[in-house]
């Protein structure tokens, strides 16, 4: 990827000093990579991140400050709470920064802590999640001088265990399902007290947004998507891996950054399993944009991008994807537990 970025000037951002060896980055490495964590007030912190322009990661493209003031605005807040358990089986990306760049997603917690007054801060992986946790742990035990405490949470697996009613459910002792709403996290989450959800990246993009600005960040993308995201690219390519590309970045680039498409290509899988097919013909002139994917009916959702190459067929890839998500059904709708599972068996008819 080296020579690739060198025609990508500004990044890294979220992934400089990353370990090319797999290990954690030090509190010490972080620091001399990012600098010290500053200090801004509540009102500072929030209008330099809504000035920014950043949108949440975590797959609903809401806007972060407005998510923040929605919290802060509540009585008696009770945590941060990240959201790490990352059930879209295509993504990665929060499970490298939770492994190898924990400090990162750390400040962003404590950050956002101090702008919505929150008490504590909530770390949630996947039980399965070891590496992650396993830093996790390490990370937590060397910020002694946090002004909030941090406790790590190990939560069942499961595609629907992710959505943010389903992450207080269990924090609050219920199974890990989502439940109905409203009331919504913001006015009454963990422990009935008004709790703000986020996933890593939005917490380490605070994090640099806090240290560097609102203008630094503006520097790349685009004026209606500013800033990088951190991409997982798989399928037909020659390199999959977690990228971080900067809004307003050609598909073509996006392909070309994980190694270059290892055959021809049909189609890009755009946003995960809960994404859009889009024939390769319209995806490659599209730019890493919410105005392009919306053109052509999608979005980049968790940020996740699947290559389909022409020896697979996307009718059994659909298949095998609408399979999966029948067999993660929450159980709690008939429509859910026997209608999906009837879409599913038909769509694999189909394709058998």
């Amino acid at each position: 990827m080296s020579s690739w970025l060198e025609g990508h000037p500004g990044l890294p951002r979220l992934l400089a000093g990353l370990d090319p060896g797999g290990a954690p980055m030090t509190l010490a490495e972080h620091a001399s990579v990012h600098g010290e964590l500053p200090h801004r007030t509540p009102l500072e912190l929030i209008e330099s991140i809504e000035r920014s322009g950043l949108r949440g990661r975590g797959g609903a493209d809401f806007p972060t400050a407005r998510k923040l003031r929605a919290v802060a605005a509540g009585k008696r807040v009770g945590a941060v709470v990240v959201n790490g358990s990352e059930t879209e089986p295509a993504s990665a990306k929060d499970r490298l920064l939770l492994s190898r760049l924990p400090h990162l997603v750390l400040d962003g917690a404590v950050l956002a802590a101090g702008a919505v007054g929150a008490a504590e801060v909530i770390v949630q992986a996947g039980e399965s999640a070891v590496g992650p946790l396993q830093a996790l742990e390490g990370a937590a035990a060397v910020r002694a001088e946090d002004p909030v405490p941090i406790q790590l949470v190990a939560a069942p697996e499961g595609y629907v265990a992710g959505e943010e009613s389903a992450v207080v459910h269990y924090l609050n002792g219920g199974l890990s399902l989502p439940t109905l709403v409203p009331p919504r996290p913001f006015e009454r989450g963990y422990r009935g007290r008004p709790t703000l959800i986020q996933n890593p990246e939005t917490l380490a993009q605070i994090a640099l947004v806090a240290r560097f600005g609102e203008h630094w960040y503006r520097e790349l993308g685009t004026a209606a998507d500013p800033g990088s995201a951190l991409v997982t690219i798989s399928g037909a390519v020659a390199a999959p891996g977690v990228y971080e590309l900067a809004f307003g970045t050609p598909m073509t680039d996006l392909v070309e950054a994980a190694g270059g498409a290892t055959e021809p290509l049909r189609a890009l899988l755009v946003g995960g399993y809960f994404g859009t097919w889009v024939e390769v013909s319209q995806a490659l002139p599209l730019r890493l944009a919410r105005e392009d994917l919306r053109s052509v009916g999608c979005s980049l959702g968790s940020g996740v991008l699947i290559a389909l190459g022409e020896s697979s067929c996307g009718l059994h890839e659909s298949a095998r994807v609408i399979d999966y998500l029948a067999q993660q059904s929450a159980g709690q709708c008939g429509p859910c537990v026997f209608g999906l599972r009837a879409i599913a068996d038909a769509v694999v008819g189909l394709a058998d």
